[in-house]
């Protein structure tokens, strides 16, 4: 079992603010389990009673639409904790998470995690700060897809996934988003995501080689948005 005082993934995540002794009961409680390509962590509408740490890899956040499309909310990298609205709010998570590529979590039960905020002023303002801040992406979202047309979306999205996750050695997005995550991401059809990327593919922006993705213009990618 990996020590969480020696784990360095707890410095991007409010268990940063707890003290070694809080880390030490949080390494003995904790259970670690490796998450396979395309499983699911948790599905919506499910009570998790605890936080999901992400050690390593990516997963996506998504949310059952009415028509019964999978719709991706948010990409979560390793540093990460999943379920601190739902372990809060004490109600079943509202969103499903599934791993992109394999991944490695550790699950924290929520008699341990509710036990720092009676006792951690620091860790409490922390979760809440990182709540606030989903929620202000949220917002933001939501008046992009209103405002944004689908074209300037692709293009802040291809920005974000290489600022975010960077590149492989060939220049690659090194994120791989099959076509159907990428439109569900942009708020758009398949087809039409798949045209788009054939568009900016020919104006030079982008290059595309099978299912690879290579940004080649990004300051006309930047100026699009």
């Amino acid at each position: 079992m990996s020590k969480c005082e020696q784990c360095i993934v707890r410095e991007f995540s409010s268990l940063k603010a707890l003290n070694k002794d809080e880390l030490v009961k949080l390494a003995e409680c904790k259970t670690s389990r490796l998450v396979k390509k395309g499983e699911i962590i948790f599905e919506e509408g499910e009570n998790v009673n605890g936080i999901f740490c992400v050690k390593d890899g990516v997963c996506k956040l998504t949310k059952l639409s009415p028509n019964g499309k999978d719709h991706i909310v948010k990409l979560v990298t390793k540093g990460e904790l999943l379920g601190q609205r739902s372990m809060i709010s004490d109600e079943p998570v509202n969103l499903s998470a599934v791993a992109l590529d394999d991944m490695q979590v550790c699950f924290i039960p929520k008699s341990e995690i509710m036990g720092f905020f009676d006792k951690n002023n620091q860790f409490s303002m922390n979760v809440m700060r990182t709540i606030c801040g989903d929620l202000k992406e949220s917002d933001d979202h939501v008046v992009n897809m209103a405002q944004k047309t689908v074209k300037e979306r692709l293009a802040e999205t291809l920005l974000y996934l290489q600022d975010t996750f960077g590149k492989n050695e060939d220049d690659s997005l090194k994120i791989h988003l099959t076509r159907d995550e990428l439109a569900s991401m942009i708020g758009t059809a398949t087809e039409s995501c798949i045209r788009l990327l054939s568009d900016f593919n020919k104006l030079g922006l982008i290059e595309l080689k099978g299912k690879k993705i290579t940004l080649k213009n990004i300051p006309q990618l930047k100026k699009m948005i």
